[in-house]
């Protein structure tokens, strides 16, 4: 039987780009921190493990690479973490001794194949300290692209748990109709929404989700200072001349029929915390139901591959 009432906590901070081990601190320190106020789901922004590296070119031009922008890109590399990996070991024992569902956005390193490419990530960690599922970005946006590969279709992950169902998509997947199409379909109650966008229009796309979608949202983001940045990086001179905030956050919590249950958190570090009534998710699907009765599957229908897709089939890779 589904629970009705779920307390939650959106985390906006940032660690020390690069820094594993600064995040895994913040990480462990602020779920501590949730669960000493009583709740039930931890959410951490985009990428916070290790960090997102706004602003850096990684010595890139369009068709070349340089020797220096490699360096730091393997330095990003080496502060991924692979899933699994004794870095969510250690988070299945944070869950398991603080009773939550951890919810973090990762940079994870392909532990299948060449072990090279590195993906944008959600990790999902259930209170029995397993993990319970992972989502990767479909597309990285822009200059992403340079970081992260492409995620697929066998991980449009929802997870059920005794308050309902989650899942969610990462920063502007939120803009891919379809996508969200797919998380709709599969009974989702609360769409994490964890963000890299500090703009206002990102507001305006959490409560059309929340409308759309007739779920609760919870959008986490960083906030992100200069001093973050180790300043013994290559292309540290590409944000030199940048402000001291380098990402404002505007995490928030959005109800179902749109409206703000907690409006955004700017300028500062902080944690939101709510209390969810679940029960005013059948109530908002009264009227509106995406995939139910407000669909025409007579006139659109969409088709989604969820089959993994490997470069080579037939080797164990385990």
């Amino acid at each position: 039987m589904t629970k009705n009432q779920i307390r939650i906590a959106v985390v906006q901070a940032s660690p020390i780009l690069f820094d594993k081990l600064s995040s895994m601190e913040k990480i462990i320190s602020k779920t501590k921190e949730a669960a000493g106020q009583g709740a039930d789901l931890v959410v951490f922004p985009e990428v916070f493990l290790p960090g997102y590296p706004r602003g850096l070119g990684f010595g890139t031009r369009v068709g070349s690479r340089n020797t220096a922008g490699r360096e730091d890109w393997k330095r990003y590399w080496e502060s991924a973490i692979e899933i699994p990996g004794v870095e969510t070991e250690a988070l299945g024992e944070l869950a398991k001794e603080t009773g939550v569902y951890l919810v973090i956005g990762v940079v994870e390193r392909d532990r299948e194949f060449s072990r090279g490419t590195l993906y944008n990530s959600v990790v999902y960690i259930g209170p029995d300290g397993e993990v319970a599922g992972k989502h990767r970005k479909l597309v990285p946006t822009g200059s992403e692209r340079l970081l992260w590969g492409q995620g697929d279709g066998s991980t449009l992950t929802v997870i059920d748990t005794p308050f309902g169902r989650i899942g969610g998509l990462i920063c502007w997947e939120n803009y891919m109709p379809l996508a969200r199409t797919a998380m709709y379909a599969q009974g989702i109650d609360i769409f994490i929404t964890p963000t890299a966008d500090a703009r206002d229009t990102w507001q305006s796309t959490i409560r059309h989700i929340a409308c759309e979608g007739r779920c609760f949202v919870v959008s986490s983001n960083q906030f992100v200072t200069k001093d973050s940045y180790p300043a013994d990086l290559a292309c540290y001179e590409d944000i030199k001349d940048d402000p001291g905030i380098m990402c404002r956050g505007g995490s928030a919590i959005v109800g179902p029929l749109g409206e703000y249950v907690v409006e955004p958190l700017y300028n500062q570090e902080g944690m939101l915390i709510a209390d969810l009534d679940l029960s005013l998710v059948a109530q908002s699907r009264f009227d509106f139901d995406a995939v139910g009765h407000y669909s025409r599957p007579d006139v659109f229908q969409l088709i989604v591959n969820r089959q993994k897709q490997d470069i080579v089939r037939g080797f164990n890779q385990e």
